[in-house]
């Protein structure tokens, strides 16, 4: 179990149009993820969901807070044990196309970590040619097409899936995957989610799925958590179901509004919300973050920071003054038809 408390990031400002601001990437972030558990973060691009992957993994550290991995702290863990800890929680890299050394055949990839597991656990190079073979198989590609392979050769979707098979060669608990089909061709993307949600099913991993997509949070973790960030905050989370049904923090409707339509098809939520402005990052309200934006704001939203609140069902929170559940979501043109 992985579990945050209080997280906090604030990363300096190094001149350019910022000058010398510092830029908070996360404020006072509280996250659970269970074991076998799914947890998807949504957000507009800049809202601290990659610092907050990043963290999880042991790549980024952090300013205030807790990170606990089993109920341990991760800062009071020797270097021994945190490498230990963080080598079961692995991230799968965005870009497909950087995550992989241009010089290395698949083969020599798979294994580069895979000899270190044979090192330690006394089995064979046998068993390491094997149980790479395995591995590309498991996320459904021909290990004799592919091992031999360097990653040119290779299709965005391949080379997505021989991130993952690479990820699994420590035999991790956990997956980060930070917009894991966002530079993956359309057509290819829902084989790479069915893969993330087989992973969980068969081996029983965690998974942490960083995305702006909410259709793809929606099928990879439809029984898990959904946490919306803003500006490094969390503004509402719950059920996955619960908050893309019946989501109650006006920025969360904006996000929901905000998905395409296919005309003809669908048509867009009878209440749809939509920002009054654009974000400005050098503009920073001095209560609620969203306030100068929020169409439903008022004068108290600009005195202080709203917590986390229960809005109604189990375990769905958000932090608004006003709220107001909305239907923002889709409607398929027969059933609205119908209902005329």
């Amino acid at each position: 179990m992985i579990e945050v408390r209080g997280l906090s990031k604030t990363f300096a400002g190094r001149g350019g149009l910022l000058g010398h601001r510092a830029v908070p990437a996360l404020r006072e972030v509280d996250l659970r993820l269970a074991s076998g558990g799914a947890v998807s973060v949504i957000g507009e691009s800049g809202c601290g969901k990659t610092t907050l992957g990043r963290i999880l993994c042991g790549l980024e550290s952090y300013d205030s807070g807790s990170l606990l991995i089993e109920g341990r702290e991760a800062k009071q863990m020797s270097l021994a044990e945190r490498r230990e800890r963080f080598q079961r929680i692995q991230l799968i890299h965005q870009d497909p196309y950087s995550a992989l050394n241009p010089t290395r055949t698949v083969r020599q990839t798979m294994l580069a970590s895979l000899r270190l597991r044979a090192s330690a656990t006394n089995r064979s190079k046998a068993w390491t040619e094997r149980r790479a073979a395995e591995l590309l198989e498991l996320v459904g590609l021909d290990p004799s097409y592919c091992l031999p392979r360097y990653p040119h050769m290779l299709s965005g979707g391949m080379r997505q899936r021989v991130v993952i098979a690479r990820a699994l060669t420590v035999d991790p608990e956990a997956l980060v995957a930070d917009e894991a089909v966002a530079m993956i061709d359309v057509s290819l993307r829902l084989g790479i989610l069915g893969i993330l949600r087989r992973l969980r099913a068969d081996l029983g991993l965690s998974l942490l799925f960083i995305t702006h997509d909410v259709a793809a949070a929606r099928y990879v973790g439809e029984d898990g958590q959904l946490y919306v960030l803003y500006r490094g905050q969390v503004v509402e989370q719950g059920p996955v179901d619960e908050i893309v049904q019946r989501p109650t923090h006006p920025y969360t409707q904006c996000l929901l509004s905000a998905i395409p339509v296919m005309r003809g098809l669908e048509r867009p939520g009878p209440d749809r919300l939509v920002p009054l402005r654009p974000l400005d990052d050098n503009v920073e309200p001095p209560g609620c973050l969203l306030a100068d934006r929020c169409p439903q704001a008022q004068d108290d939203c600009l005195l202080g920071r709203p917590p986390l609140l229960p809005a109604g069902a189990a375990g769905h929170l958000h932090a608004c003054l006003h709220p107001e559940a909305r239907s923002v979501v889709a409607i398929p043109e027969q059933t609205a038809s119908s209902g005329r």
